[in-house]
């Protein structure tokens, strides 16, 4: 199933097989296997070549995305030559990913297969493929995380900031201001929260990875230290 430039392999008596959308007898999208591998597994065979045994030992369906992995070998290649680095930050797992996939319309989960087209899709970023892709493209890079949003956000100082400017805020800023704060580094629903249950603060602090892709040269970026 090719979606956001990411599939889903999953293990079948043929083998690892690609998961896709058929239309059913009813007109209405559905999830099949194809028939046979395809050319995708190869993909399948690098990711596991860094994998842990523990995770290969449960896998049963992997979700890869050969493009991050092939852009991520071209970022690097340029970094590693002429120097400068990348920041990425997004929500993601730091391990084998196996059932991310999820559409999003009007803040609600649906069905990924009703209404194409009217729902946001987003899947897990691979973090440990990024990691490993860059390694691999240049010996003139160095790979930092990934470390959680929360713990980045601290390194930079942001407890010390939020802490300053509540000292000059009145109450409604200040509310807006510890709302916005577990956003960024919060874990879940706020516990301070007191309005109204729909726009309850959800703190994505520690769903969110941040990582980075330095030139050799350039050192240790601050946050990573």
């Amino acid at each position: 199933m090719c979606i956001l430039n990411g599939l889903t392999l999953q293990k079948s008596p043929q083998g690892w097989c690609e998961k896709m959308v058929d239309v059913g007898e009813d007109s209405q999208f559905r999830f099949v296997l194809s028939p046979q591998p395809t050319p995708a597994a190869l993909y399948l065979v690098k990711r596991c070549t860094w994998a842990t045994p523990e995770e290969k030992e449960k896998l049963d369906h992997v979700e890869i995305s050969p493009k991050l992995m092939d852009l991520t070998k071209e970022i690097a290649k340029r970094i590693g030559s002429d120097g400068g680095g990348a920041l990425i930050i997004d929500y993601g797992k730091d391990g084998i990913i196996s059932d991310s996939l999820q559409a999003i319309r009007e803040h609600k989960f649906v069905n990924i297969l009703d209404n194409p087209g009217f729902a946001d899709l987003s899947t897990y970023v691979d973090f440990p493929s990024i990691k490993h892709s860059a390694e691999e493209a240049s010996e003139n890079v160095t790979v930092h995380g990934p470390m959680t949003q929360s713990q980045f956000l601290g390194s930079l100082g942001i407890n010390f900031r939020v802490d300053a400017l509540l000292q000059n805020c009145d109450d409604e800023q200040a509310e807006s201001l510890r709302s916005e704060y577990w956003r960024l580094v919060g874990d879940g629903e706020a516990p301070f929260w007191e309005g109204p249950d729909e726009q309850t603060p959800i703190g994505m602090g520690e769903r969110y990875l941040t990582m980075a892709i330095i030139n050799r040269n350039q050192g240790t970026p601050a946050p990573f230290q």
